[in-house]
């Protein structure tokens, strides 16, 4: 069973967003991702949800082809294939979907868990992914974008720092901001937004939160982002997340 992770960098505290066992649920009109919105049945055919062998969701994914999931390697950074499953075409935890044994888990060789750089993954299943209007791949992001309205996160994240996960998959709008804006909001922990990573902001109250990592960040009909950390959760701090379009080349090399 893996753990949330806190670390502490320079003046301030980051969390990790996966490898969160939801607690129970409570009240289903409190399902709320930190101020989201449910999300309806094919609403989001790309987001995955990866889990344990006794089927545990620990964190997102986004289907990129009928064999690739990408997700964020400190979700999958000391897992088996024996203890991941990949489950599509479902947007509750505890009904529907697919399930989908993984082949093989590709974690980018130079991933620093300790300061969250090149946070990136690839798993591969075992059997390919059926298309339908459930389970769809979605384009990755190819051009760097600086600052752009209304991307699309989702996920099953917490509802907040010390709240529980919500069933039914949640999603939010923010804004894209800069990386120069983003490290000024972030103080002290912006040595850990690299120019290969892109934030989001959101109002206070919204956000994603622990379970939401390896989620995307869509814009555009195409993924741009990857979910990687937070100050938690929903506090008017920027979002981090893992750039597609600096990761392409290493996406497009590891899933063949």
């Amino acid at each position: 069973m893996h753990r949330l992770s806190l670390l502490l960098v320079v003046a301030g505290s980051f969390a990790v967003l996966g490898n969160v066992l939801p607690p129970n649920r409570t009240n289903e009109g409190e399902e709320r991702i930190v101020g989201g919105s449910n999300a309806a049945p094919g609403q989001f055919p790309y987001q995955a949800s990866l889990r344990s062998a006794f089927n545990v969701h620990f964190c997102g994914g986004s289907i990129i082809s009928s064999r690739y999931v990408l997700s964020a390697a400190h979700c999958t950074f000391g897992r088996s294939v024996a203890d991941t499953r990949v489950v599509v075409e479902t947007h509750l935890l505890s009904s529907g979907g697919i399930m989908h044994q993984v082949f093989r888990i590709v974690n980018h060789d130079l991933f620093n868990r300790n300061y969250m750089a090149n946070d990136v993954s690839l798993l591969q299943t075992v059997y390919t992914i059926a298309f339908n209007n459930l389970a769809q791949p979605i384009p990755l992001g190819t051009a760097f974008i600086d600052t752009a309205y209304a991307a699309v996160a989702s996920g099953w994240g917490q509802l907040g720092a010390n709240l529980h996960s919500p069933d039914n998959l949640q999603f939010l709008y923010k804004n894209i901001i800069s990386l120069g804006d983003c490290r000024a909001r972030l103080g002290g922990n912006a040595v850990m937004v690299y120019d290969n990573t892109i934030c989001s902001l959101a109002p206070y109250g919204q956000g994603i939160c622990m379970g939401d990592s390896g989620g995307p960040l869509v814009h555009g009909g195409a993924v741009h982002g990857i979910a990687s950390w937070v100050i938690p959760c929903g506090v008017g701090f920027p979002d981090v997340y893992a750039r597609v379009a600096s990761h392409f080349n290493w996406i497009m090399l590891n899933a063949i």
